[in-house]
């Protein structure tokens, strides 16, 4: 099996690697969970292993060395991904309380299901435009960067407008574990708490991550509630991979030709962030995504329009350039046919009798449950919202989904 741990120069400082490698040459009798009975680097809580509820060892120090290089107080190991940080931060949100959160309408779902966990309601906004009144009839705001597209929302305004009415500002950064290597564009620099997913755009395990507090205040309220959603038997290699994943070094070569490649193709763009590349095909991209599928090269997700590819500073430069010479050929065989995108309204109606429908069915219905594609596991249909063809065509597109129930949707009876 494939692992993330080849970087040997960041292994040497890699506290709970280093722990498992020797205690993996040691003698080792398992009378203890788990079930499989194999020596290796999946244990659980002994004598020498450290724990992650009450840490006082290797995996202390990792968390202190984390905290370090992420600017934070106080940081946490989660082996149970970005959302159990986000879960955490509103449950903190909602202890400071917070009753009317502002949030992105793009937000992950996580989000959605946790304001309704903690009944805090939703000011939804569109980040580009709608930000400052959302935060003006709000308690504090949660802000998604960067965004599934690379772009980072004005963080430093939000940050001064919070500043000035004393709010809670959280940012969810599931896609952006990799941007602590530039300040201008890490969480840190502006947010209470926040979320680093270190899993998807770093070289870690898949579940890991780390939510981080600015203040010692909010550290402690935020182990608490960490606590809540962070499982009792965390996985020691995930806990590793993302140690290791933080103190990965920065791939500033690769970084400057991806950036070359956009610079030379008005077809891909490049926003913020590095590592998500947008290529742009228009009617076409659903099947220039499938030509790729049977090539066996797998992006992100596609959103119907475009075609997200996610790298990372562990993505080798042969594989970049494969990917180049693929989208260019692409790119010439698929000329970029523009959509038209008719924004679907969004009513009033959040209760009433409900029913489940097959998607051709649905168009002109109002929805009664958040879904959309997975990825990005961004709403594509809020609660209320009107249901469109196009995007009735884009869920009936897509590999993987969320909010829906085989094959259908959930609405509001017709009155």
């Amino acid at each position: 099996m494939a692992t993330p741990f080849s970087h040997k120069p960041t292994l040497k400082h890699c506290k709970i690697y280093q722990m498992l490698k020797a205690q993996n040459r040691a003698r080792h009798s398992s009378f203890h969970t788990p079930g499989h009975k194999q020596r290796g680097f999946d244990i659980t809580e002994l004598a020498y292993s450290d724990n992650l509820a009450n840490p006082t060892g290797c995996i202390a120090q990792a968390e202190k060395d984390i905290a370090t290089i992420l600017h934070a107080h106080k940081s946490f190991i989660l082996t149970g991904g970005s959302t159990a940080g986000v879960l955490a931060m509103l449950k903190v949100a909602s202890e400071k309380g917070v009753k009317k959160l502002a949030i992105q309408k793009n937000a992950h779902k996580s989000v959605f299901e946790g304001c309704a966990l903690f009944h805090i309601t939703p000011v939804l906004f569109h980040v580009k435009q709608e930000w400052q009144n959302a935060i003006e009839n709000a308690d504090g705001v949660l802000i998604t960067s960067p965004s599934y597209y690379g772009e980072i929302p004005p963080l430093q305004a939000v940050r001064t407008l919070c500043d000035k009415q004393n709010k809670l500002f959280f940012i969810d950064g599931a896609h952006g574990g990799h941007l602590h290597f530039d300040e201008r564009l890490h969480a840190s620099a502006y947010a209470d708490l926040w979320v680093d997913g270190v899993h998807k755009s770093l070289p870690a395990l898949t579940q890991g991550a780390v939510v981080s507090a600015k203040t010692e205040e909010l550290a402690l309220l935020l182990k608490n509630a960490v606590d809540t959603f962070r499982t009792t038997s965390p996985s020691y290699p995930i806990m590793a991979s993302v140690e290791y994943a933080i103190k990965y070094p920065r791939n500033e070569k690769l970084e400057n030709l991806v950036k070359a490649f956009t610079q030379n193709n008005e077809r891909v763009t490049l926003n913020e962030d590095w590592t998500k590349l947008v290529a742009r095909f228009g009617k076409n991209a659903q099947t220039a995504f499938e030509e790729l599928l049977a090539l066996g090269v797998y992006a992100e997700f596609c959103d119907g329009e475009n075609i997200l590819f996610y790298l990372s500073p562990a993505t080798s430069q042969r594989a970049f350039s494969r990917l180049c010479k693929l989208l260019k050929c692409l790119f010439a065989k698929y000329p970029y046919v523009a959509l038209e995108r008719i924004p679907a309204p969004l009513v009033l109606q959040k209760d009433g009798a409900t029913e489940w429908i097959d998607l051709d069915s649905a168009v002109g219905k109002i929805c009664a449950k958040e879904c959309g594609m997975f990825p990005p596991c961004t709403p594509l249909f809020q609660k209320g919202e009107v249901i469109c063809n196009e995007k009735i065509a884009l869920l009936k597109s897509a590999v993987n989904t969320f909010g829906l129930q085989k094959k259908q949707i959930l609405v509001f009876k017709d009155e």
